[in-house]
């Protein structure tokens, strides 16, 4: 009989080990904890259940993209075939893994505007550009870095374009109109 498929929702807890096969295959293994809730009619509130958890193996690009791609405390959505389980655990073969979305924004490097979506658009046209020119913006300074002490999230420039707001497809200009990865 073969092993039955499962999806789970949880958080990544500990690093995530890589390892490489004598033959250079990647195989990756993180551990997860899923906290189911129950809801308690006499309280008239959820409660925490006790947590499941889970040590997922991850084999080749999926192995190398998942060791890339989670940290400790990220929410995952996990699909896989449990293996054994053992130790207080639940052992999975992970077929397929993404990020879950319920409590934070995923970027792609597809899914990112490029810099010039970012460019300050003034609605009235004989307002002066706000940006500051090129030449005075320190060195990494520019379109899509990141301050030094900033990691993980979106550049500056994105949370800068969201909370503003978008291009108007009739502020755009002919630049703007030819790139594929500017929306409106």
């Amino acid at each position: 009989m073969a092993p039955s498929v499962t999806h789970v929702s949880g958080t990544v807890t500990g690093d995530v080990e890589v390892r490489f096969t004598d033959s250079g295959v990647a195989v990756c293994r993180f551990r997860l904890t899923q906290t189911p809730t129950q809801w308690d009619a006499t309280a008239q509130q959820w409660r925490d259940g006790t947590p499941i958890r889970y040590v997922c193996t991850a084999w080749r690009h999926l192995a190398r993209n998942s060791t890339e791609s989670l940290t400790d405390g990220v929410s995952v959505l996990v699909t896989g075939r449990i293996t054994e389980i053992r130790d207080n655990a639940v052992y999975l073969s992970v077929d397929d893994l993404g990020i879950s979305l319920r409590q934070r924004i995923a970027y792609t490097e597809t899914s990112l505007p490029s810099p010039a979506a970012a460019a300050p658009i003034s609605p009235n046209p004989s307002v002066a550009s706000v940006a500051a020119p090129a030449a005075a913006q320190p060195a990494g300074a520019g379109p899509g870095s990141r301050s030094a002490g900033q990691t993980g999230g979106p550049p500056a420039w994105w949370e800068q374009r969201r909370t503003v707001g978008w291009h108007h497809p009739a502020a755009r200009t002919p630049a703007d109109a030819v790139s594929p990865n500017v929306g409106p």
